[in-house]
């Protein structure tokens, strides 16, 4: 499976929030916890529905998106 089949956008779930697909894990949730110094396997022990796959795809998607963002310098 690759990692972006891992991710899912439903509008009932999370109000449409990007999660891991078939839980309500958000990845959101998972940068969040990973910026907080957790690791993949502190993830994988709390979050037993979790795989490491799961992480993985959640931290791509994370890359993903800023690539596609637009970065404007703060005015002084």
């Amino acid at each position: 499976m690759k990692l972006m089949e891992r991710i899912e956008l439903n509008p009932a779930i999370l109000v449409g929030k990007p999660i891991i697909k078939g839980t309500r894990i958000s990845i959101e949730m998972i940068l969040e916890e990973i910026s907080e110094g957790n690791s993949i396997e502190d993830l994988l022990q709390n979050y037993p529905r979790l795989q490491r796959e799961d992480i993985l795809a959640a931290l791509h998607y994370g890359a993903l998106m800023l690539k596609q963002s637009l970065v404007f310098p703060a005015s002084a």
